[in-house]
């Protein structure tokens, strides 16, 4: 018998601080709910369970997303809804006016009144209409907007610093659809800023209503030249440019003077329309998405750049506001089809959202019955230990005896 080295208790000790050990981690884990609370506990159901939640978590946002989508259009076609009334109404006037047995021209003109009103409250349901501030109706629903290049953009501006030298003052000019146009201009050296751009303004248009070229004669009243300084040499001048929605100019030089401007040469991108994106899917890809376009609906566009005149030709007017009247029902059918599409992606994203949940669950949460085995397994086992280590740590003393004798 040696008493150096108690090798029982040691033992003892060592089952007592596994025993322990286990039995914490089953009180961890059935405390948390959760089987895997540190990558120890399963490295790869750590990475499998992490990958779920991930996709989980994309299809609950493009489930709310889908949500937004019908929300969006649901707001438009309540929006044509009224238009289609409106539109109905005016048919309604058309075809009283064109009565003309019954109806004077005063009658008619009355008539007239109301369509005009009507006209102007479908314009501005078109300019109005949006979804948080997004506008719905007016034509640029999911256009993205004309990008800067250097200093000057599709309806926006740019400014150059005009030089005392009056050859620094010529460079090109190139509208969208249109042909390159030479602007000269005079030094600067003795008159004010203001008279600087009045006379650029008015060469810039001259060039470009001189050129012959549609576009360019179409372009020419969209500039407009403003004084930012008051005079003199290093005159600062901002030209503004105000065309249609993607219509973009180009500055270029002549021979090397557009250095002396301080600006480069350059164009600016046009709008892209493409409509609007909805993400429906938790992963990057085409199949994901849902794109949603709304086309304009004011009165210009609904019937072509004619007029409703129920006065001189109401007969006319009713074919017009018909082809009104189809272009709305054709647009409020695909916002329709849409909103049918979107609940359909709702549907399944839930039904693959439960699915992955299930999965995730089974890797990552506690099994209650199983863990409770493993807990009273460890308690009896830990008790165990606890009572066997005080009997080994009582072991040593047998020696006494053998001196005692």
């Amino acid at each position: 018998m040696r008493i150096n080295q108690n090798i029982a208790a040691l033992n003892a000790y060592r089952n007592l601080s596994a025993n322990s050990s286990s039995m914490s981690k089953s009180l961890e884990k059935l405390s948390s709910g959760t089987r895997i609370n540190r990558a120890g506990d399963d490295a790869s159901g750590l990475v499998i369970s992490q990958n779920l939640r991930a996709q989980i978590g994309g299809l609950n946002q493009a489930t709310r997303n889908a949500q937004d989508g019908i929300s969006v259009v649901q707001t438009a076609e309540g929006a044509l809804n009224e238009v289609h009334n409106m539109l109905g109404r005016m048919r309604d006037l058309a075809v009283q006016a064109s009565n003309s047995g019954s109806n004077d021209s005063t009658a008619r003109t009355a008539a007239q009144k109301e369509v005009t009103e009507l006209n102007t409250e479908i314009d501005r349901l078109a300019d109005t209409t949006k979804f948080g501030n997004t506008k719905l109706l007016d034509g640029n629903y999911g256009t993205t907007a004309a990008t800067k290049t250097q200093a000057f953009d599709a309806d926006g501006a740019y400014n150059y610093t005009a030089s005392a030298t009056a050859a620094d003052n010529q460079f090109t000019v190139t509208v969208t659809g249109g042909a390159a146009v030479t602007v000269s201009q005079a030094t600067v050296a003795s008159q004010s800023a203001t008279n600087f751009a009045s006379a650029l303004e008015s060469n810039i248009k001259s060039a470009l209503l001189g050129s012959g070229n549609a576009a360019n004669i179409a372009a020419a009243s969209n500039f407009k030249v403003s004084a930012q300084s008051a005079g003199g040499a290093a005159t600062a001048i901002k030209i503004d440019y105000s065309g249609a929605n993607g219509d973009t100019f180009t500055i270029g030089s002549v021979g090397t003077t557009v250095g002396a401007l301080g600006i480069t040469a350059g164009a600016s991108s046009a709008a892209v329309a493409g409509g609007a994106t909805f993400q429906v899917g938790a992963n990057n890809t085409a199949n994901d998405r849902i794109n949603v376009s709304i086309s304009k609906m004011d009165t210009a566009t609904l019937f072509a750049g004619a007029s409703i005149d129920l006065v001189n030709n109401a007969g006319a007017a009713i074919g017009t506001i018909d082809t009104a009247i189809g272009t709305v029902s054709n647009t409020r059918a695909d916002l329709g089809a849409k909103q049918n599409r979107f609940e359909s992606v709702i549907s399944n994203l839930q039904v693959a959202t439960e699915n992955l949940s299930s999965s995730e669950s089974r890797i990552r949460d506690t099994d209650y019955a199983q863990e409770m085995v493993k807990f009273t397994r460890g308690q009896i086992l830990n008790q165990a230990a606890t009572s066997m280590l005080g009997q080994a740590n009582k072991l040593p003393q047998g020696v006494l005896s053998l001196l005692q004798g």
